[in-house]
């Protein structure tokens, strides 16, 4: 009996035994057709990102920066017709002021030739000058190169316009005669550059006020006193460069600027048409010429009505 039951207990066994076999076995066919599955997955989700999602995303980032640059051409487009338009109008402007820039050298030079006054040049800018002044009026510091030759031609105008002045009162025979008060010019020869009042500054084109006159002339020409007085300042002075005042009393002084050599002395008393200094380009000058001033109690004002007193 006990050896029966020892038969029985080895046979349990062995079928124990080969069941756990087969599912051990069954277990890693399942694993391996997972894993299969999963690679097979894995493969097929690699391929459609690679040769379908991939150059889909690709396709809408390009179609977006093909529209930006659509966009942006458009913007270009139209801000060159703006720009072509702004141009042409400008281009047109320039011509009407070239055009009257040329009748009025041509008058010039014919005017000038009558007179045989042959130190106007209507070939070249005039020299003007003086302290540095501002009105509070700002301009564009970035300007167009058209609207920079805009500028400088209506400069050019001014100073003909000027000339042609003086050439009108040259050719009236308007003389200046001598008075026991201030009246003339500071010089002997020479003509007018530069007026009393607001005028573009030579230096940075900036709207200033030029609070005196200029008289361009050579390197070294006398300069006189317009009227008798005393000597209050003779020395360099800041955006004058070498200056002479005089006191004429009644609270008038005159001042004469960027000069080349001055001939008084603080306290020397000066008489009328007698020479303070030699014509300069001292300070802040572009050329050779005297810069005049009258004061009346300290204050620059407009010595027009005294030249030509």
């Amino acid at each position: 009996m006990s050896v029966a039951i020892n038969e029985s207990s080895n046979h349990s066994k062995i079928k124990t035994n080969e069941s756990f076999s087969i599912f051990s076995v069954s277990a890693k066919k399942i694993a391996a057709v997972a894993l299969l599955q999963l690679s097979v997955v894995a493969v097929t989700g690699y391929f459609t990102y690679q040769y379908y999602v991939e150059p889909a995303l690709l396709s809408h980032a390009i179609d977006e920066k093909s529209e930006h640059l659509v966009n942006q051409q458009t913007q270009v487009d139209t801000l060159k017709i703006q720009t072509t338009a702004q141009l042409s109008v400008l281009a047109q402007r320039m011509g009407i002021l070239t055009a009257r820039m040329n009748r009025i050298d041509a008058l010039g030079e014919r005017l000038a030739k009558s007179a045989d006054y042959s130190e106007f040049n209507f070939a070249q800018l005039p020299a003007v000058g003086g302290p540095e002044q501002y009105s509070g009026i700002e301009q564009s510091s970035e300007l167009s190169a058209l609207l920079s030759q805009m500028d400088i031609l209506l400069l050019h105008i001014d100073s003909q316009q000027d000339q042609l002045n003086l050439l009108e009162t040259v050719m009236l025979n308007h003389e200046i005669h001598d008075d026991s008060l201030i009246a003339g010019r500071p010089i002997n020869r020479g003509w007018l550059s530069s007026l009393y009042g607001m005028r573009n500054d030579p230096f940075n084109g900036k709207l200033t006020m030029h609070k005196g006159v200029d008289f361009a002339g050579k390197d070294g020409d006398d300069v006189m006193a317009t009227g008798a007085g005393v000597v209050t300042w003779s020395g360099r002075r800041y955006g004058y460069g070498l200056l002479v005042e005089v006191d004429h009393g009644a609270g008038l002084k005159t001042r004469y600027a960027h000069a080349k050599e001055l001939k008084v002395n603080v306290g020397d008393v000066v008489s009328k048409g007698e020479v303070i200094a030699l014509m300069g380009n001292t300070g802040r000058s572009t050329g050779a010429h005297v810069h005049y001033e009258v004061l009346k109690k300290d204050k620059q004002i407009n010595p027009r009505k005294y030249i030509y007193r």
